[in-house]
């Protein structure tokens, strides 16, 4: 079975509401995104990750090979219709599937930026 990598930076990653979505994903361990993205909070329900050309930071997250039936079945289907699935660059240089914020929801109310806040999990804790 076809498998590919998935980066998850909120509610996908260990102990959040969503891991139960990658319920037999191989998890590959916690790595960081290349800092070329800004980061932000939707309502405080979920992050976002933008690929910006300038000004970016660094946002930490969790690695997981995923087949093709569980992304389709069980993670994209709970995904907010904030985030669209993308490609983004890990910080060794990697590629990996993640969900990005669209373009359309960086405007939207209830939208912080938070890059400057070390990641999803630092930021709820430092609510």
């Amino acid at each position: 079975m076809d498998r590919v990598t998935m980066f998850v930076n909120g509610q996908a990653m260990s102990g959040g509401t969503l891991n139960d979505a990658l319920t037999g994903a191989r998890f590959l361990g916690k790595v960081d995104t290349a800092p070329k993205y800004r980061f932000y909070s939707v309502r405080d329900e979920f992050p976002g990750l933008h690929p910006v050309g300038s000004g970016g930071a660094v946002v930490p997250g969790e690695l997981y090979e995923v087949d093709y039936d569980l992304l389709r079945e069980k993670l994209l289907p709970r995904e907010p219709a904030e985030l669209e699935l993308g490609v983004i660059e890990l910080a060794d240089g990697s590629g990996s599937l993640a969900m990005r914020m669209r373009e359309s929801a960086l405007g939207a109310p209830g939208v912080t930026d938070i890059s400057d806040r070390g990641g999803w999990l630092a930021y709820l804790e430092d609510k």
